[in-house]
């Protein structure tokens, strides 16, 4: 049940659907009984069975509603985009659509999805969602509103206890800064904890081949006291020192050996099953990860892993800035620009943005969910792990809200990912000077990319 690993290695295009009636061309307010609805709603693989959870989901307000009935079709992440500006382009696609958080400047600005800025009380107004999260809905320096954030996806670290203990690395200190992370990590690194049969690498991460490479590095960029843009969005700053020295320390940890370098040929799904089954001592992941290590092998999980019964979660360590940051990435629901429907999707949103199925969906997918009220709610509070998680969503950091963020974003795994090529020794070599000079390489292409939308 690894929900945003699969999400980027399963190939899925499912279509699923729960009995109903016959399409209408009712547009202009939610369909009465009287009047047959049917929506499709695109959506990524968020869960273990993505299109059967989200129709459980929506039961409730199916049952309310047995006039509507739901298309479900399930995108795979890595060709989403695609279909889904080709959607933006064409007029043609589905009512209700699940963005990436990153990719609603874009396809706003494209015109493929509704603004709703004057609904945004019918889902208890902006004040209600996490900041990072609420800023998502929006292109920076704009006031319209395109959509409603669904759920967050944040990062921490999650480390076996029984290493800690048997390196004599105390977790109360560990986590306290960079300084003391990298030190910890030196003293568990060679582990081991089953008899001397496998020795631990300190930690494990993804290089180049993984659909994170930019969420994973800009952590540490924040809490270098760095930034992606300009504080007017017009220039890119990740460049500067403070971006470099994020940069270096992170890459450097895989540089320096504490990092299995066959690791950095992975992506987050092989990582993941790597730290699961003892090949490292740390991982940094999403709270997704919590309900894969509580989850049976026969159900998608891997409760029966060595990790799943020595492990505890904690917070990305603070920087040279005094400050810790996440990636505080998800996703956001919004309405189709094409659709026939639009009010009937928006009603089906207004649902999903209720408190009930903000922690419902948060259950099922391990994510966490965006809306204030069941953000503090008692579920997490009493979870010593997912608590981390919302202690650590409290330092969570967004991209910059601009139009151009597709193609930056392109430009950004690029251009990292040569990074990394450089610390695995397969193209380049590793110091300031080679990462200064990529990182250069980077902002001049995101400078011109910016200038653009100017």
């Amino acid at each position: 049940m690894k929900m945003k690993a699969l999400a980027a290695l399963a190939v899925l295009t499912a279509t699923t659907m729960l009995v109903g009636c016959s399409d209408s061309n009712e547009t202009s307010s939610p369909s009465d009984s009287s009047k047959p609805v049917t929506l499709n709603a695109w959506i990524m693989p968020n869960s273990p069975q993505p299109d059967k959870d989200f129709l459980t989901l929506l039961k409730p307000y199916l049952d309310q509603h047995p006039n509507v009935k739901i298309n479900v079709t399930v995108l795979d992440w890595n060709s989403a985009w695609t279909k889904i500006t080709a959607a933006a382009t064409s007029g043609t696609g589905p009512d209700i659509l699940q963005l990436g958080t990153t990719w609603v400047p874009a396809i706003a600005a494209m015109g493929g999805i509704e603004e709703v800025t004057d609904k945004v009380n019918d889902v208890g107004g902006a004040s209600a969602w996490a900041p990072a999260s609420w800023a998502t809905t929006q292109i920076a320096g704009k006031p319209n509103v395109y959509g409603v954030p669904w759920f967050i996806d944040a990062r921490a670290i999650f480390y076996r206890t029984d290493a800690f203990k048997q390196a004599g690395v105390d977790p109360a200190t560990a986590f306290q800064s960079w300084d003391s992370f990298k030190a910890a990590l030196e003293k568990v690194n060679g582990i081991s904890v089953d008899g001397g049969k496998t020795k631990m690498a300190a930690m494990t991460l993804p290089g180049k081949n993984d659909w994170n490479v930019d969420h994973n590095i800009f952590p540490w960029v924040w809490a270098a006291g760095g930034e992606v843009l300009s504080s007017d969005n017009k220039k890119a700053v990740f460049n500067d020192d403070k971006g470099l020295q994020g940069v270096l320390y992170y890459t450097g940890l895989a540089q320096s050996g504490l990092v299995d370098k066959g690791a950095l040929e992975e992506n987050t799904a092989q990582t993941e099953a790597d730290w699961e089954n003892g090949k490292a001592a740390v991982l940094i992941d999403g709270s997704y990860m919590i309900s894969t290590l509580a989850t049976t092998k026969d159900k998608g999980g891997a409760a029966e892993s060595p990790a799943a019964k020595n492990y505890a979660v904690a917070p990305l360590p603070p920087g040279p800035s005094g400050k810790a940051a996440t990636f505080f990435g998800g996703s956001d629901l919004t309405v189709f620009s094409g659709s026939q429907h639009k009010a009937d999707a928006w009603d089906v949103i207004k649902y999903l943005s209720t408190d009930d199925a903000q922690l419902t969906y948060a259950k099922m997918t391990g994510d966490l969910p965006a809306k204030n009220a069941v953000f503090n709610n008692d579920y997490f509070k009493n979870d010593p792990n997912l608590k981390q998680f919302v202690d650590a969503a409290k330092n969570g950091r967004s991209y910059p809200s601009v139009a151009q963020w597709g193609p930056i974003e392109t430009v950004l795994v690029k251009h990292l990912g040569n990074i990394w090529d450089f610390v695995a020794g397969v193209n380049g070599t590793y110091s300031q000077e080679s990462v200064k000079k990529e990182l250069d390489a980077a902002a001049s292409e995101v400078d011109a990319l910016l200038k653009q939308q100017q």
